[in-house]
């Protein structure tokens, strides 16, 4: 899972949803840490060196293919549940959506 924080994950879901494809997987929103957590496949973890972003390695639970699952962390709500969205985000896409999140951010605040 991909952890971002909130706005610039929000801003990152925007995006990938106006693209050509449905690209973006199941997305998590914690509530108390203002994150939003997006699955993306297995392996992703050893490469991933996005700045001001995690991604951590699941121990091999996976997601319930449950269409309405419980959120898997207390405090937090699925923005995409799995059962409307794809089964993981592919990280390359997440990737350069997070990079153009930031830089649209960056350009909003800059114009403040």
């Amino acid at each position: 899972m991909v952890t971002v924080p909130a706005r610039q994950g929000l801003e990152a879901v925007d995006i990938l949803r106006r693209g050509a494809c449905e690209a973006v997987g199941p997305v998590l929103h914690d509530d108390g840490g203002d994150t939003l957590g997006f699955v993306v496949p297995p392996g992703t973890a050893a490469a991933w060196d996005v700045p001001g972003s995690t991604c951590t390695e699941t121990d091999g639970r996976g997601l319930s293919l449950d269409p309405n699952p419980e959120p898997p962390v207390e405090g937090s709500d699925w923005l995409l549940p799995p059962g409307e969205a794809d089964l993981a985000t592919d990280p390359a896409v997440l990737r350069a959506a997070l990079g153009e999140a930031a830089r649209l951010i960056e350009a909003a605040d800059n114009c403040r």
